[in-house]
């Protein structure tokens, strides 16, 4: 009987220390002005938008590169070829961790080759899932350039990897955790900086 008034009494405290943990560091209205920005900083960059190719890194890239295509495109006035790059073949902690499910590749066109590609992901952390993108990237064809574009850079690269377009800079500890949430996918926009309870070995 004690244990279970300890546990009724415990978890509303619990549940509000995790909610205190966690606070939005992008609401919905500064992810659609960072992406309008990061639009705009492409065309500036490629003169325009004629040769550009976007590929979001599943799944939230994905949804971040749809975004980005329409966002050039009511700059520009012109349809900016979007599709998805799946790297769960080409990452190098396979053998680490459980199996995953392959998602999809999309590449829209007759080929990659001479275009200007713009990986898009949501967060760029170490920064191996982009060398995963790169090296899968390769066996699809030969771009004229190859740029990245990210919603938010967390730091703590373990490779020499850097966005060349970047929504927000946000400079966190490993204990930390940055979630993304998009309304396709968790039905609202937010980007939320948390606590880890402990670090996972490798972490």
């Amino acid at each position: 009987m004690d244990a279970q008034n300890a546990a009724r009494t415990a978890g509303p405290t619990d549940a509000a220390d995790a909610a205190d943990a966690v606070r939005p560091v992008l609401e919905a209205q500064d992810i659609a002005r960072v992406l309008t920005r990061i639009a705009h900083e492409i065309v500036e960059r490629a003169k325009g938008a004629d040769d550009v190719v976007l590929l979001g890194i599943p799944t939230r890239g994905v949804y971040l590169a749809r975004r980005l295509a329409a966002k050039l495109e009511d700059i520009t006035g012109a349809k900016v070829p979007v599709g998805s790059l799946d790297i769960t073949m080409y990452r190098d902690d396979l053998r680490l961790k459980p199996a995953r499910a392959i998602g999809r590749t999309e590449i829209p066109g007759d080929d990659l080759d001479g275009r200007l590609v713009v990986l898009v992901d949501d967060v760029l952390f170490s920064g191996r899932t982009i060398r995963a993108a790169l090296d899968a990237l390769g066996d699809l064809g030969r771009p004229r350039a190859v740029q990245l574009a990210v919603l938010v850079d967390r730091g703590h690269r373990e490779l020499p990897i850097r966005a060349d377009y970047v929504g927000k800079n946000l400079p966190t500890s490993l204990r930390e955790t940055v979630k993304v949430q998009l309304q396709e996918e968790d039905g609202r926009d937010a980007v939320l900086l948390g606590q880890r309870t402990a670090l996972a070995p490798g972490q």
